[in-house]
């Protein structure tokens, strides 16, 4: 093991890991706005609470690795926060958490040699923020004295969807840490209920601390292919606007493959601090229900939901009235387009509904009506065979495109706020209740100046409505 070095600065530089297919919570989640972009425990979103929780004191802004699809929804949350990240990192396309570290690794240390670096996945839920940042100074301890050291939570049932860790001595000098003595794949029933019987035992949360340096050193030494890939990838990186593109065709050619596999379970310097911090990876909607609160019958109710006579389930609706009754041990989660029911005991099986989906060329599996823009989102109301009405709304400075459209026309009714319309050569205001017509092939484009939303209403009429009928001739956002 490498001896400690004297640290540059002692700020725990985050790095957030954004993927995610949105399956596991369908209908709310899509792979469009995966989960870690939802309100589910609080009025921040996963990812906002991850970022959170990892800021202030002792730490440096966070190194954020996501997909370039997601990339104005990550810039979005900490828009809303008003915090700027160190880098925005952009994957041409996921490569699991080995080389997404790697990269972010490698980025960290342009800025400080001695970079020490948690590694956060931005979907999962901590209800003890306190215990959560004790544990933190615990490993960060450990891993300035070079171990790679990773969170292990506390089992609360025998779970099956979780890894273990078996804890092995503990290590000397830091107290709360010890050596990992064994990643255990996940068990079936009869096997976790005998760990838990035996202790010693803790579910493998994907958290981790080291030194950048440190686990580059590791990754190397059992897979060096990756760390020539990512060098190569940050190499012919480029910026644009407020991300960093890594270079496409090194990356794609990296390995894809988990840290634990790559890093964790094969090296001799890994240690485990074990937590109780109220961790759940909200792996189904089993997580939710078990995280409550929950009513005296045992339901958990969101939204616009009545219940009578129902017990232990899961009522959740976004938009349209739900009534449950007398039913037993259910997920039920409305949205404005799709609604699930489910055997509280089948919540895993949610995933086959989004590969028939797919299956099918069925757009719910992918958006939902509401789509996010870098200018703020569009929800579709109603459509039929040659005309869609949509509702807009455009954050304060966000504008879309100046586009042309070759099969279709639009006419917006601003409902709120106050529009400045490009249409042709003519550059005019709409207030509430003021409307404007955008014939086929009119080069033109909607822009909100002022600094509260602008909501509206376009219909858009003709034989074609798909959203590839759009020449893009200009946009603020690089996407022409």
């Amino acid at each position: 093991m490498t001896a400690a070095k004297s640290a540059k600065s002692d700020a725990i530089v985050p790095v957030i890991l954004s993927g995610g297919a949105g399956t596991r919570l369908w209908p709310l989640s899509r792979a469009g706005r995966p989960k870690q972009f939802l309100n589910l425990g609080s009025e921040q979103t996963l990812f906002q609470e991850t970022a959170r929780r990892a800021a202030g004191a002792g730490f440096a802004p966070p190194v954020v690795v996501c997909t370039q699809d997601h990339r104005f929804l990550v810039a979005e949350q900490f828009r809303e926060l008003g915090e700027a990240p160190a880098a925005i990192v952009l994957e041409p396309e996921g490569r699991n958490t080995a080389p997404s570290i790697a990269a972010a690794a490698l980025i960290a240390l342009k800025d400080d040699r001695d970079a020490l670096l948690m590694v956060l996945p931005s979907d999962h839920l901590i209800a003890d923020d306190k215990a959560f940042a004790e544990a933190a100074c615990t490993a960060a301890r450990a891993a300035a004295a070079g171990h790679l050291v990773t969170f292990g939570v506390k089992p609360t049932a025998p779970a099956t969807g979780y890894g273990y860790i078996r804890q092995g001595n503990p290590l000397r000098d830091l107290a709360g840490c010890f050596q990992v003595a064994r990643f255990v794949e996940k068990p079936d029933a009869v096997t976790a209920a005998r760990y838990l019987r035996k202790g010693g035992y803790t579910w493998n949360s994907g958290m981790f601390v080291f030194r950048a340096d440190r686990f580059l050193e590791e990754l190397e030494k059992h897979r060096p292919a990756i760390v020539a890939t990512c060098r190569q990838a940050v190499a012919a990186g480029r910026s644009d606007l407020d991300f960093f593109r890594l270079g496409e065709p090194d990356y794609l050619a990296c390995e894809a493959v988990s840290v634990d596999c790559a890093v964790m379970e094969p090296t001799d310097t890994a240690a485990v601090v074990p937590v109780d911090i109220g961790w759940t990876d909200v792996g189904a909607w089993t997580a939710l229900l078990e995280a409550g609160p929950a009513d005296e019958q045992g339901n958990v109710v969101i939204g616009d939901v009545m219940t009578h006579d129902a017990r232990d389930s899961y009522v959740r609706s976004e938009k349209p009235f739900v009534a449950a009754i007398g039913v037993e041990n259910l997920i039920i989660v409305a949205t404005d387009d799709a609604v699930l029911v489910a055997a509280k005991d089948r919540a895993q099986d949610v995933r086959a509904v989004t590969d028939w989906l797919k299956a099918k060329g069925r757009a719910e599996a992918d958006t939902a009506n509401c789509v996010y823009r870098p200018w703020g989102y569009y929800q579709v109301i109603d459509k039929g065979e040659k005309f869609q009405a949509k509702q807009l709304m455009l954050k304060p400075g966000g504008k879309l495109s100046l586009q042309r459209h070759a099969k279709r026309a639009e006419h917006w009714v601003v409902v709120e706020g106050t529009a400045t319309v490009t249409r042709g050569a003519d550059i005019f205001t709409l207030g509430a209740n003021q409307s404007a017509y955008i014939p086929v092939g009119i080069d033109h484009r909607l822009e909100n100046r002022t600094g509260k939303p602008l909501r509206l209403i376009e219909v858009q009429s003709g034989d074609y409505l798909g959203e590839d009928d759009i020449v893009r001739l200009d946009d603020a956002y690089g996407r022409s």
